[in-house]
């Protein structure tokens, strides 16, 4: 498949993405924008509390969603295929029924405003740049090779927690409007079931959300994204990241891959003592690219010292 018919492909599919989550947010919300996830229910019908813990949040909205994505993937004649291990990438690939050659790689993205960095996200990872990414054939935690895809897409969402005071994420809830007599009088663990007259009126742990489509590369910095591992680190400035001005976005998704492909393994000479390469404003230097591509990362701290 030729550059010029890949790209126009993958602009449509990218298209199409972005007017399909305008819908997510009616989908997962109230009215007053909180999540329309409560809690998980027993067969006696008491709701237990979704803790606030980012992964369990994450995975949740996942599944939450997973029916819309079954929608749009029929919409638009392709078929989905499932990472078959937890930590394979990507979350969703998606082929097409009329041509299974084209495929596109699509993460679930979900991150929580950063109420202490107003503006900001806590971020989010893009994927290892280990194995699968520097060689482009492997198939070591990838559902297929990564040149096999047509492009590399995250689906995002960002909300907002909820005031963890009004959160008890040990409660028991028993809704009347469910009619449940035989929760009555039930105590668990010596614990009183807490009533309430119906679940609207239970706290949701997350509220606000906003959607976003963008291919990786744009949403990448030049960072590692968690501790010692080879994962991508993200920006995290929101305006940034709905309007896919990440550092590489003026550089291209060619420079993306060079940089994250040979981050930390390029060495340079720096005052006579041997260095490696984990900076993009070194990486450029040292190839000999335009320094001036490079787009300034907003980044928390500049935003509190602003402030």
């Amino acid at each position: 498949m030729s550059k010029l018919s890949n790209s126009g492909i993958k602009e449509k599919f990218s298209n199409s993405l972005s007017v399909f989550v305008e819908r997510m947010k009616e989908y997962v919300s109230t009215d007053n924008g909180e999540w329309s996830v409560k809690g998980f229910i027993d067969i006696y019908r008491n709701i237990y509390t979704i803790s606030s813990d980012t992964k369990i949040v994450s995975k949740i909205l996942e599944v939450h969603l997973f029916p819309l994505i079954l929608q749009f993937a029929e919409e638009h004649k392709y078929f989905i295929v499932l990472a078959e291990h937890q930590n394979w990438y990507p979350d969703l690939s998606f082929v097409s029924k009329d041509n299974p050659d084209i495929k596109f790689a699509v993460d679930f993205k979900t991150t929580y405003r950063d109420i202490g960095s107003p503006g900001h996200v806590n971020g989010f990872t893009l994927g290892s740049h280990g194995t699968y990414f520097k060689n482009r054939t492997s198939t070591k935690n990838i559902q297929f090779p990564y040149d096999e895809y047509s492009g590399h897409f995250c689906l995002g969402i960002i909300y907002t927690r909820s005031d963890v005071k009004n959160i008890d994420e040990t409660q028991i809830i028993n809704v009347k409007e469910l009619d449940d007599k035989h929760a009555a009088n039930l105590q668990i663990n010596q614990r009183r079931v807490h009533k309430v007259e119906s679940l609207r009126s239970i706290t949701s742990v997350i509220k606000d959300f906003q959607f976003f489509v963008c291919e990786k590369w744009r949403l990448a910095s030049d960072r590692q994204g968690s501790g010692n591992t080879a994962n991508i680190g993200s920006i995290t400035f929101i305006e940034d990241i709905l309007q896919g001005r990440g550092i590489f976005s003026k550089l291209g998704e060619d420079w993306f891959d060079e940089y994250w492909m040979n981050y930390g393994l390029t060495t340079m000479k720096r005052k006579g003592t041997t260095i490696r390469i984990t900076r993009l404003e070194d990486f450029i230097d040292f190839k000999g690219g335009d320094t001036n591509l490079i787009v300034p990362l907003i980044t928390k701290k500049r935003i509190k010292e602003e402030l």
